[in-house]
C-alpha cells in the first residue's frame, strides 16, 4: 500500500540578512529532497526571533489557522529553533514541527549508502538530540515519585542522557577507526607522489556529473540537493602531470548544521588535505555568489581556506556562456567555463588540473610539517 504523501507548511521569517527569496526556494528544494510536497508558504517580518515563538503569537495563530484550513502534516522553518520554541510551536499548531537544522539531518539520513556516512549521520542526529533532550522530560523531573515513573535510582531524563551518551560514544570510536584508515591511504598515496584534488561547491552544483564526467565513473548524480554524501575518489592519467587522484565530496550549503561539519569530519579531511580545490559553481544559478561565500566559510571552518582553488564555472549550456579559462596577473588558471553535462570545457579544465599539478610539483615539500599540521587540525575540529 503507497504511504500518504506528507503535506508541508514552509515558514520563512526575513531579518533583512542575506537573499531572502533564494532562501526560501532553497527551502523548498530541501523539503522535495526530503520527500515532502510544500503547498503553503507563509512569510514574516521581524527585527529578531521571539522567544518563545519565534514568529511572536499573532503570526503563530496565522499559521495554526493555514495549518487546519490546508491539512498540513508538518510546518517546517527555515531557521534553527530552540528546543523550547519548538515545543511550544507544536502545543499552538497542533502538528510537528520541523527546524532546518533537523530538516537537513533527515535528508542526510535517507541518503546514507556507506557505513561510514551512516555512522556519521547518526552521531550529528545524536548530537542534536542530546540539545532538545534536556527539556524534553523536565515535566516528569517535576513530579516526585508519580505512578509508573518512579526509576531505578535515576529519572527517566538521566537514562536517557546515559544511553544517548553511551551510543554517541561508540560512533565517535567507529568514525576514528575510519579517520586513521584515512590517514594511511593518504600517506600511501603521498609516496606514489599522487597529485591530489577535491571536488567542492554548493549542494546541486554539479560536482558528482563533473566527476563521471572525468574519471569515466558511474557515481550517483541526480538533480537534487545532496544527491552525493559519500567521499569517492579515482585516479587519473593526464599526460606529463602523470597521475591525478580526484575525489568528489558531499556538497555544503548555507548554514550547514555544526553537527554535520563535526561529524562528517573524517570525510571532508579529504578536503583539507587536497593539493587542489576545483570549486564547482552553478553558473546558471542566479544566487551563485552567496553559494561561493557560503562553500567558502565551511571551507574555512574546516581549515581548508589555505588551499589552491580554481573556480568552476559548471552548467554554461544552461546560463548561455562559452567555455574558456581566466588567468590572473600571475598567468595562474583562476576560472575555468564548462558543462559537465555537455563536455565543454573539459579539455580546457584538464589542462587547468595538470598545470597546478606542474607547479606542485616544482614547489618545496616538507613531510614532517604535514604531519605535524595534520594532528593539530584534527585536535581543533569540535566533536560535540
Amino acid at each position: 500500500m503507497p504511504q500518504a504523501e506528507t503535506l508541508a507548511a514552509l515558514v520563512g521569517v526575513d531579518f533583512g540578512k542575506g537573499d531572502f527569496t533564494a532562501s526560501l526556494e532553497e527551502l523548498s528544494l530541501l523539503v522535495k529532497s526530503a520527500g515532502a510536497r510544500p503547498i503553503i508558504t507563509i512569510l514574516a517580518r521581524r527585527a529578531s526571533p521571539d522567544a518563545a515563538l519565534f514568529v511572536g503569537s499573532g503570526k503563530a495563530e496565522e499559521i495554526a489557522d493555514a495549518v487546519a484550513e490546508q491539512q498540513v502534516d508538518v510546518v517546517i522553518f527555515n531557521h534553527a529553533l530552540s528546543p523550547a520554541q519548538q515545543r511550544n510551536l507544536e502545543r499552538v499548531l497542533k502538528v510537528r514541527v520541523v527546524d532546518r537544522t533537523s530538516l537537513i539531518l533527515d535528508i542526510f539520513a535517507q541518503r546514507a549508502q556507506s557505513h561510514e556516512g551512516k555512522v556519521q549521520v547518526e552521531l550529528a542526529q545524536l548530537q542534536h538530540l542530546a540539545t532538545r533532550l534536556v527539556r524534553g522530560w523536565t515535566h516528569l523531573e517535576r513530579q516526585k515519585g508519580g505512578i509508573g515513573l518512579r526509576g531505578p535510582g535515576e529519572t527517566q531524563l538521566e537514562t536517557d542522557r546515559r544511553l544517548l551518551g553511551e551510543r554517541v560514544k561508540m560512533l565517535r570510536s567507529k568514525l576514528d577507526k575510519l579517520h586513521k584508515q584515512r590517514v594511511t591511504q593518504r600517506r600511501s598515496r603521498g609516496r606514489n607522489n599522487a597529485f591530489s584534488v577535491s571536488l567542492v561547491g554548493y549542494t546541486n552544483a554539479g560536482k558528482s556529473t563533473l566527476f563521471n564526467s572525468l574519471v569515466k565513473a558511474r557515481v550517483y548524480a541526480a538533480d537534487q540537493l545532496f544527491a552525493t554524501l559519500d567521499t569517492t575518489s579515482r585516479r587519473i592519467y593526464l599526460g606529463d602531470a602523470g597521475q591525478v587522484v580526484i575525489s568528489d565530496t558531499v556538497g555544503f550549503i548555507r548554514d550547514l548544521p555544526h553537527q554535520l561539519v563535526a561529524s562528517f569530519r573524517a570525510t571532508l579531511e579529504e578536503t583539507v588535505h587536497a593539493d587542489l580545490l576545483l570549486h564547482v559553481v552553478d553558473a546558471a544559478n542566479p544566487a551563485r555568489m552567496e553559494q561561493i561565500e557560503q562553500v567558502n566559510l565551511v571551507l574555512k571552518e574546516i581549515h581548508a581556506e589555505h588551499i589552491p582553488q580554481i573556480l568552476v564555472w559548471n552548467k554554461i549550456d544552461a546560463a548561455d556562456l562559452a567555455p574558456g579559462l581566466d588567468r590572473d596577473e600571475y598567468d595562474k588558471i583562476r576560472r575555468v567555463f564548462i558543462s559537465a553535462q555537455t563536455g565543454e570545457g573539459l579539455d580546457l579544465l584538464r589542462q587547468a588540473v595538470a598545470e597546478a599539478a606542474h607547479r606542485n610539483s616544482a614547489a618545496p615539500t616538507d613531510e614532517n610539517l604535514t604531519e605535524v599540521y595534520e594532528d593539530d587540525l584534527i585536535s581543533s575540529i569540535p566533536t560535540s
